[in-house]
């Protein structure tokens, strides 16, 4: 039976929990009947067209498979997440990894990290539910959309957090990577391992979170 590595700190829903405003309180509570991100991830896993190379990440397993169409073509693990673990909802400083489906973005071979590979997060439906939590007030929830209509990409300075991406090792610890999770929301991976993801993905290539 799998066990998943030990979190270094609390678990997604307690961060969530510990975040919310009195007026988001209650919904938390109802969140796992309209999560919109949880309800893409249904269909999320599975190619868009045939010959598709798409990015697979398993907070479960701690894995990473990437993909053309169904052919597996390369497996990496373990990988790590966020020291709280992942979440469809996540907020700035939680050090939550998001769940979804995005898309590489940009990239950075200056990186501490070595290679950091952006993802468009927050997307849309994570806006729409940080608005129908709470998190976002109505007029955040505007700034956001003008911000992406504007600029094609989400902005990474609001309440949900930004700066999400994959990332190698850099100047992290190797032993820490390999017995526990221990990024900021980031995923991580070894840097030969980023680097041979680096070979295969492009802007616009498609990781699922999950």
């Amino acid at each position: 039976m799998f066990v998943h590595r030990r979190r270094f700190l609390v678990g997604a829903l307690a961060c969530l929990a510990a975040y919310a405003t009195p007026a988001s309180a209650g919904f938390l509570a109802e969140v796992a009947f309209v999560d919109l991100v949880e309800q893409q991830l249904v269909e999320a896993a599975k190619p868009r067209y045939p010959g598709e190379l798409w990015v697979l990440v398993d907070d479960k397993y701690a894995t990473l498979d990437v993909y053309r169409g169904n052919t597996p073509v390369e497996h990496f693990s373990p990988i790590s997440f966020g020291r709280s673990g992942a979440s469809s909802q996540r907020l700035r400083g939680g050090n939550v990894t998001p769940l979804g489906e995005f898309r590489v973005n940009r990239f950075n071979y200056d990186s501490r990290w070595n290679i950091f590979m952006g993802i468009d997060y927050p997307t849309p439906d994570h806006a729409r539910m940080a608005l129908r939590s709470g998190i976002y007030s109505r007029q955040e929830y505007e700034a956001y959309f003008d911000y992406y209509r504007r600029y094609g990409k989400p902005p990474q300075n609001t309440t949900l957090g930004g700066a999400i991406g994959l990332h190698g090792l850099g100047e992290a610890d190797p032993e820490v990577h390999e017995r526990f999770d221990w990024t900021q929301g980031c995923v991580a991976l070894t840097d030969n391992q980023i680097e041979r993801l680096n070979e295969l993905v492009g802007i616009g290539t498609r990781i699922v979170i999950r």
